[in-house]
């Protein structure tokens, strides 16, 4: 029995009222009229497809599968509209496969070459783009620009630590912050530095210290009380100053900010807060290359012994960061981030061997106010 359906050919804008015939036995839909081509076509029941999002509920928009042809024209772009309702149960009983979306044959494989292509670009970006725009960045940036840059993300990281505002987790005390600028001055006193710097104790119990841009340098209290003489923390106060001044720290806080920021807008992430939680965790975790470290370890012996200091404390510190990791293996450590401490600290005792006399960067009394700058 035949209906009335409305065909459009999705090419010239072609509208007709075709009539409209199934076939079960031969499973063939055929649709016939004047201006068809040859006043009929048959569409495959096997080949027929509903098209998805439709507004209405009491008609059946169909086109074909799009590998399937007839008489050499492909006719995917057709469209038939069937309205009666019991032609509407025939074709969907008849078609298993009508709402079925078909894939292009290549589709996966397309697919997957373009995600390839795509993850290969972001770690270009990520580990060659970016690490060669950070040096550059980092030559030309200005200092006042530098130093407010480094201050931000001292606060930020603060406020990962737990602070509630900045400077809440700042330690001071006279007798401490004397002892901190007293080695500080011996320090760079012989061994001039370009950076105005700005030296704090954070109050944590974490064992680290880090540098940030603009010559900011954060001791953490953990890190000092950890530290059995005034040459350990010494040694890596002027380790800390050696990335200041190569400005080590500014290179790796522009790779971090522009890799947390490329993966922030890849992963939709628009407010910044990746490019935040990513400052704060590369301070905590600051690595550097091994060039950079190797530069910063000579850069720090030779300060100390500028100084009159003896490296040896460089290599004791080392050597007890060893005890703590083994009784708080959970707990981050300055030794963590720093590989293949034992030879950096054996290179250390070496060079001490070296050193003609040398003074103690602090008395008694001034080291212990300097452990206790956080009480």
């Amino acid at each position: 029995m035949e209906q009335t359906a409305r065909y459009f050919d999705g090419e010239t804008g072609l509208r007709l009222d075709v009539d409209l015939a199934l076939d079960p036995a031969a499973q063939v839909l055929t649709l016939r009229h004047p201006d068809l081509p040859q006043g009929v076509q048959h569409w495959p029941m096997d080949a027929l497809r509903a098209l998805a999002d439709q507004a209405r509920s009491d008609q059946l928009v169909l086109t074909l599968r799009a590998d399937h042809s007839y008489d050499s024209g492909l006719i995917e772009t057709a469209r038939l509209t069937v309205f009666d309702a019991q032609m509407i149960r025939d074709i969907t009983r008849l078609c298993p496969d009508l709402r079925r979306r078909d894939v292009a044959k290549g589709t996966a494989q397309k697919v997957l070459t373009r995600l390839g292509l795509a993850v290969g670009a972001l770690a270009v970006m990520i580990f060659v783009i970016l690490p060669a725009m950070a040096g550059t960045m980092a030559l030309i940036i200005p200092i006042e620009r530098e130093v407010a840059w480094g201050k931000s993300m001292v606060r930020q990281m603060e406020r990962f630590m737990g602070g509630d505002e900045a400077g809440t987790l700042i330690c001071s005390s006279p007798a401490g912050d004397a002892a901190l600028e007293k080695l500080t001055d011996r320090l760079t006193g012989t061994t001039g530095v370009a950076y105005d710097l700005n030296i704090s104790v954070m109050n944590h119990e974490m064992v680290n210290a880090f540098a940030a841009p603009g010559g900011q340098i954060v001791l953490v209290r953990g890190l000092i009380e950890a530290a059995v003489t005034p040459e350990a923390v010494g040694a890596v106060l002027a380790h800390e100053i050696a990335h200041v001044e190569n400005r080590d720290s500014t290179r790796g806080a522009l790779r971090a900010a522009g890799s947390a920021g490329l993966l922030g807008l890849v992963l939709g992430d628009f407010a910044g807060g990746t490019v935040a939680v990513a400052m704060a965790e590369w301070m905590l975790n600051s690595s550097y290359t091994r060039e950079a470290e190797a530069e910063a370890d000579l850069y720090a012996l030779t300060m100390l012994d500028n100084a009159g200091v003896t490296t040896r404390g460089f290599a004791d510190f080392f050597d007890s960061l060893s005890d703590i990791e083994s009784i708080m293996p959970d707990l981050p450590t300055y030794m963590s981030s720093h590989p293949e401490t034992a030879a950096r600290a054996d290179a250390a005792r070496d060079f001490a061997a070296t050193q003609g006399a040398t003074e103690p960067l602090l008395n008694d009394v001034e080291f212990k106010a300097l452990k206790a700058i956080c009480d």
